[in-house]
């Protein structure tokens, strides 16, 4: 056995990695449910790609334009290849739930290995939990679409957004916790769906305003790239229920970015080809200018209709694994006493694979979020944009973890996908491309903007860090000590 492989069994016995062990002191093989298809299917579901590139697809509309829009996806596409490269390589030295938090506590310099560990657990909460309410938002604008598609008299107003979003979140959970089980069946016939419908869209679609400054206006339109193709750690956080993971895991990796990647960039040059009068189509009734581009290409309502119930079937199980990833991620920090009622969270009910009490937590903070629709979907975007934000953050810090040992050469464990000699220069690439993408996610959409337009998330993003470190001061510091040096001191 390796020591990656010892390494990784020591932290599967201390902390309690799987679910189905009641005592958290360790698991079965039998929570494993998850193969190499599996876990693909889910990372491709969750990913979106071909399915946000036309939802998101009018952003860069007003940012660079269509050719703007097309070279800023390639361009985060290379990035976010790099990045993900970074992150399967640590991935299969530790395939934990904890994902970057559990990375940067094994590569941060020994001194630092507590505060960062700690800072990237809550930035990964901050980010996956945000997204969840992205991502049912995103689903109920496609049901309101779609019904307003069927019935020209119906308005799209902020409290039943809120309300779909709060009833779509519950089927999620119910996915989550009784058909848990049955999660990597339903992986294997969505991501057919997900391949199916992107050639559905394909063939129906093919039968510069702003910035003074062009280069900028481009680059404020990674946005929309990067909310597209982020989300490379998700299927980390399954690792614990994942059959050979540290094989497994950067493999399934590496497909997901190949597959999804091509079929976004793709979808994005189909939807900036054929988008024909912008004005109309971002003034469509429907509030998805994808839907429009449909109608204008088939002259059939009907069409349009089927199409649009499968982008909202794609949408909604990207839901359900956003739920997934998101109440696993707090589970594992959770676990590792890094989050307030840390014990409760934590908590695994004898005989459930399901961390249930995080899955909860995770209904009960986007129920909250999905609220906010009701008073203004302005606030509620800036909110949710910090799921990008917190993401990119704590990729930064991992990647540059993981770099800085290669600088000072200092020994890797050894891994099952190990990047070799090339190691160094993709994670230098990959920080190049995550630190652009950070400053450029604080840009506001649009050139002078007023207190509505502005992007107040770098606000509520310095409320969140400073929050964690009041939290860490007063009481973290002394409860939480760090995945690594935990095990240390128990094996």
């Amino acid at each position: 056995m390796s020591a990656a492989q010892t390494e990784t069994k020591q932290a599967v016995a201390v902390t309690g990695s799987q679910f189905g062990d009641s005592e958290n002191t360790g698991g079965s093989e039998d929570a494993r449910n998850f193969r190499f298809f599996s876990i693909f299917g889910y990372s491709a579901i969750l990913g979106n790609t071909w399915e946000f590139a036309l939802v998101l697809g009018a952003l860069a509309l007003t940012n660079g334009g269509t050719a703007g829009g097309i070279w800023m996806f390639l361009t985060v596409c290379v990035g976010m290849f790099f990045c993900m490269l970074s992150m399967a390589e640590m991935a299969s030295v530790a395939p934990t739930s904890g994902g970057q938090y559990h990375w940067v506590s094994e590569f941060a310099p020994r001194e630092h290995q507590k505060f960062l560990s700690y800072l990237v657990g809550w930035l990964c909460v901050l980010g996956w939990q945000a997204a969840m309410g992205a991502t049912s938002y995103a689903t109920a604008q496609q049901i309101e679409a779609l019904i307003a598609l069927r019935h020209p008299t119906y308005t799209i107003q902020g409290w039943r957004g809120a309300l779909l979003s709060i009833g779509i979140t519950a089927f999620c959970i119910f996915f989550n916790t009784v058909l848990i089980r049955k999660l990597p069946l339903f992986e294997g016939i969505i991501v057919m769906l997900h391949i199916f419908g992107f050639f559905a869209f394909l063939v129906v679609l093919w039968d510069n305003a702003g910035w003074d400054n062009v280069g900028l206006s481009c680059l404020v339109g990674l946005l929309g790239p990067v909310v597209t193709l982020i989300g490379s750690d998700s299927a980390c956080h399954l690792s614990e229920e994942l059959k050979d993971a540290a094989w497994v895991l950067p493999r399934s990796m590496v497909a997901t970015a190949l597959v999804n990647y091509s079929l976004g960039f793709v979808m994005t040059i189909t939807f900036m080809s054929t988008i024909g009068d912008i004005s109309s189509i971002l003034a469509t009734r429907t509030g998805q200018p994808y839907i429009q581009i449909v109608l204008n290409a088939t002259n059939s309502n009907v069409a349009a209709t089927v199409l649009t119930v499968v982008m909202c079937i794609l949408l909604f199980f990207c839901s359900v694994n956003q739920v997934t990833t998101s109440s696993r991620q707090l589970f594992a920090f959770a676990r590792d006493r890094g989050l307030p009622f840390s014990p409760f969270l934590s908590y695994v009910r004898p005989g459930w694979d399901i961390p249930l009490n995080a899955v909860t937590l995770t209904m009960i903070f986007t129920t909250l979020l999905s609220l906010i629709i009701i008073g203004s979907s302005i606030a509620f975007n800036i909110i949710t944009s910090l799921s990008q934000v917190g993401l990119v953050s704590s990729y930064i810090i991992a990647i540059g973890c993981m770099a800085l040992k290669r600088i000072r050469r200092e020994p890797l464990l050894t891994s099952r996908f190990s990047l070799g000699r090339a190691g160094l220069a993709i994670n230098i690439l990959a920080l190049c491309f995550l630190f652009l993408a950070f400053v450029m996610l604080f840009f506001p959409a649009a050139p002078h903007p007023d207190g509505l337009s502005m992007n107040w998330s770098v606000l509520i993003y310095g409320i969140v860090v400073i929050s964690s470190l009041i939290y860490y001061y007063l009481h973290g510091r002394h409860a939480y000590v760090g995945p690594v040096e935990y095990i240390d001191k128990n094996v």
